[in-house]
This record gives C-alpha cells, structure tokens and sequence, in this order.
C-alpha cells in the first residue's frame, strides 16, 4: 500500500507501533495522571504537548540529529542528564504533594504538574534516546532505494502519531472517570500522585544510568 513511497512491510511495522505505544512511559503515565486529576481538557492539554515533542522528535530524526549523537557522545550523556533531573523534579514534585499536610487535604497530581502542555513538551523532548530509538526503529522500514526518503519518515511517523493519539485519547478519558473517585477519596489520590511520583523517579535513575 505504501511500497511505492519506500515504505517496506507497512503491517509489520504497524504491530510493532502498537507495541511500542502500549508500553508504559514516562508521558503516557503523565497524560493518565493529568486526565485522571484534571479532566479530559486537560488531559488533551497534556497529550498535545507530547504530540508536538514526539513530532519534533521524529523531525530531528529524519534530518539527521541521531548522527549526530552519535558522534557527540558528550551530548549525547548531557541530554540525558537533564532528562533525568527533569524527570526527577516531577517525581520528587508529586512525592511532596502527595504526603505534605495540607489543610486536611493533599494535593493531588493535577496541583503538582503545572501547565500540562507544556511539563509534557519538555518531558518529551528530554529524551536523546528516543531520537536514537527511532532512528533504529524506521530505518528497518525504509526503502533504501528510495529517492525521497523524508516522505517515507513522514508516512512513518503519521501512522505512529495517530496510534500514539488513539492510546492517549484512551487514557484521557479512562483518566478523567478517575477524578471523581480522586475528589471523594483524598487518600486514594494521595496514593496515586505518591505511585505517579515514584513511577518517575524510576524512569529517572533508568535514564541515568542505562548505557
């Protein structure tokens, strides 16, 4: 169906976006935790800014920002270190707010996050190792004869964009049925953000310290 644009085995391709996009991550447990604390508004807030960073992502990675570093390893680690940090930040964030005393009340992940938009942006654009993964994951489906091989990054990556919007749309709403339950029962909502919180923070030490 797509062969003619230098796209191989498009099926193959499609099981294993499916695969990819159902495995758990740091932005797709913010999106929930943003749908279940906010509201569906919020959570698209959140999914959009995730959209954007994957897009940019993909971008970079048809013009060739994986190359690069790959031969600027020091680059490379620096990104990651931020990654990790940042991912750190949210996850001490949530911590605090969920076990601080407060009025009789903690607060919850929807107080913690900031602007969804953009906490998601940044979340996603903080991970080098996403250009590289892509990278490794598209070129197996792109005909290397092809003379226009952007196109067959752009085909690639929409079909990605909208399995990834599908999943999170699905998450924003099976989210947002959650809030009532946050609102009635404070300590299932601390116990939420305290999980949320914890989540990330093991994302974090795996982005620090993986190879």
């Amino acid at each position: 169906m797509f062969s003619e644009y230098g796209v191989l085995d498009v099926w193959t391709y499609l099981a294993g976006v499916i695969f990819i996009v159902l495995l758990p991550g740091p932005n797709s447990l913010f999106v929930l935790a943003i749908g279940a604390g906010r509201g569906v508004k919020a959570g698209y807030q959140a999914a959009c800014g995730v959209f954007l960073g994957d897009s940019i992502l993909m971008t970079l990675t048809a013009a060739g920002a994986a190359s690069v570093l790959r031969l600027l390893p020091v680059l490379f680690l620096a990104l990651k270190a931020v990654g990790a940090v940042y991912l750190s930040y949210l996850g001490l964030r949530l911590l605090w707010s969920a076990w601080r005393p407060g009025h009789g009340e903690a607060k919850t992940v929807s107080s913690a996050a900031g602007n969804p938009f953009h906490k998601a942006l940044l979340l996603s654009l903080l991970n080098p190792k996403a250009i590289l993964f892509l990278l490794s994951f598209f070129v197996q489906f792109v005909d290397p004869a092809y003379p226009h091989p952007a196109l067959s990054f752009l085909i690639l990556a929409a079909i990605l964009q909208v399995c990834s919007a599908l999943y999170l749309s699905s998450l924003i709403f099976g989210g947002s049925r959650l809030a009532a339950a946050f609102r009635r029962r404070q300590g299932l909502a601390r116990t939420g953000s305290g999980l949320v919180g914890a989540l990330f923070l093991w994302f974090a030490g795996r982005m620090a310290f993986e190879a």
